[in-house]
């Protein structure tokens, strides 16, 4: 067995208090996004965990890049066959959640996501590279392949039938946007007592802000 009880380590570098905070969850995390980025410019600041619930009833979550976001919530973009795409169709109620080690920071958000407009769509695909473009259709997400020899030779043959020519969306492919019902700012603190921010959307669409015991 590996005990890693002996594993710890003291958060002493900032602090969250009501007294700093704004009334919108969404300045906050702005907030502390650039921070984050601006102390940690190496790290990938908008790499996520995204939890789903599968279409075999199991909790899923894997890593994926946050491209946007806004008053209304958070964008991502993914494959709409893959296994990610088919369980948001099934359940829209994902939980994002970002942590950010360097700063001793973790944000927890609970929301409905939905599609993005196909402009969205459409206009982050065409800022993407070539190549991703390409593994984008060259990819059926999630689904089981022979080899990888098989997808190289693939995109291959994807590059001489697209060269000199545009690229377009595949129209399994684009964004989800998470609108928050809830979103939960940890900071950690010195002896566990870390804080706990939470934010809840009301039914008057005001926020109500909360604090949890660590």
């Amino acid at each position: 067995m590996n005990d890693l009880s002996n594993y710890r380590k003291s958060y002493e570098k900032s602090e969250l208090l009501e007294s700093s905070i704004p009334e919108d969850p969404m300045n906050l995390f702005n907030r502390w996004f650039h921070e984050v980025e601006d102390f940690d410019e190496a790290g990938e600041v908008n790499a996520m965990t995204v939890s789903t619930i599968g279409l075999d009833g199991f909790p899923k979550s894997r890593i994926v890049l946050l491209k946007k976001f806004n008053e209304e919530g958070f964008i991502f973009f993914t494959n709409y066959n893959s296994e990610k795409g088919r369980a948001i169709a099934n359940n829209p109620k994902i939980c994002l959640s970002f942590f950010w080690e360097s700063l001793e920071r973790q944000v927890i958000i609970k929301g409905i996501a939905q599609k993005t407009s196909e402009n969205i769509s459409d206009g982050y695909f065409e800022s993407r590279p070539d190549g991703s473009k390409l593994g984008a259709i060259v990819s059926n997400q999630s689904e089981v392949i022979p080899s990888r020899k098989l997808l190289e030779e693939s995109l291959k043959q994807l590059e001489k039938d697209f060269e000199g020519k545009e690229i377009p969306r595949p129209m399994h492919w684009g964004g989800f946007l998470v609108n928050p019902l809830e979103v939960e700012f940890w900071q950690g603190r010195p002896n566990r007592l870390h804080d706990r921010i939470r934010y809840t959307l009301q039914e008057d669409f005001n926020w109500k802000i909360s604090r949890l015991a660590p």
